[in-house]
């Protein structure tokens, strides 16, 4: 169960990681309520948990989606 390459993980990178993921949940989640997405908490927590899955999603979802129901309008 315990993966000890894990605990190789020098400290900086650690704080890369974390940074890396506290911009892409904020980035997620300003630009979901900036578009009126549903539910812009789920865009930022999934955002805050892994990378760089939910931001490929949205990026394909959330914003073509956008761009198609915008030009109806």
């Amino acid at each position: 169960m315990n993966d000890p390459k894990w605990e190789k993980l020098p400290l900086w990178a650690w704080i890369c990681l974390s940074l890396l993921l506290l911009a892409q949940s904020t980035w997620l989640f300003l630009d979901a309520r900036k578009r009126n997405a549903k539910y812009p908490w789920f865009w930022g927590i999934w955002g805050l948990i892994q990378a760089p899955a939910p931001s490929i999603v949205y990026l394909f979802a959330i914003r073509k989606i956008h761009r198609i129901w915008s030009r109806k309008k």
